[in-house]
């Protein structure tokens, strides 16, 4: 059974484009430069590290989960029902072992991410998290006035006639939104189904893209 956990419903500016800083940049890279000439980090190590995180895992891996959720019922079941195991199904690990709840978008309910007190993300099936995630008031404002950040730093407009969900994140527990199928695709396979689905779609602040897209 899907687990709830310190998530608000509500009904109801950042910029969510923004580079880290360049002060943050240059004292990361002088860190790395210390640890490495101090012998306490292994070059190597790191850059299999950024590897990892940039090519192996990301939001190409939520997407062929996603697509085979809309290609596969019964499969969609199990990723609402026991996340972990059908995550493990398709070889998504999880990194820090944390607990995976996935939420479905309905034409009754839309869902949306949020870590509330630091930056809680699924790092397994989304990768890096973008820098307006973290950010202040992406986490504030999403929980107060959810509807106004989507329409006014996302373009996507909630009719007040769906139920908003938020879910908010932490250290024992991410979350990833399984988004509605795009009309129009019944004749897609599963790896063009995978093309449209977007890392925004997975944190409900975007759509997946059309078909004719």
């Amino acid at each position: 059974m899907t687990r709830e956990h310190d998530h608000i419903h509500a009904d109801d500016g950042h910029d969510h484009h923004h580079a880290p800083p360049e002060e943050v940049v240059v004292r990361v890279k002088a860190l790395e430069n210390l640890m490495v000439s101090k012998g306490l980090v292994d070059p190597a190590a790191i850059d299999e590290i950024v590897d990892h995180y940039e090519n192996r895992i990301g939001p190409h891996v939520g997407a062929k989960v996603v697509a085979r959720a809309w290609s596969d019922e019964a499969f969609k079941q199990r990723l609402l029902d026991n996340p972990n195991g059908a995550l493990a199904e398709m070889g998504v690990s999880r990194l820090q072992g944390e607990d995976m709840v996935v939420v479905e978008n309905t034409d009754e309910v839309h869902n949306i991410l949020v870590c509330t007190l630091c930056s809680c993300y699924p790092w397994n099936v989304l990768g890096l998290p973008p820098v307006w995630y973290k950010s202040t008031p992406y986490r504030s404002r999403i929980v107060k006035e959810p509807r106004a950040v989507l329409r006014d730093d996302f373009g996507v407009a909630v009719p007040d006639s769906k139920e908003v969900r938020i879910w908010d994140a932490n250290a024992e527990l991410r979350y990833m939104v399984l988004p509605q199928r795009p009309v129009g695709t019944e004749s897609l396979t599963e790896e063009q189904l995978a093309e449209l689905v977007t890392r925004d779609s997975m944190l409900g602040v975007g759509q997946p893209k059309t078909a004719a897209a």
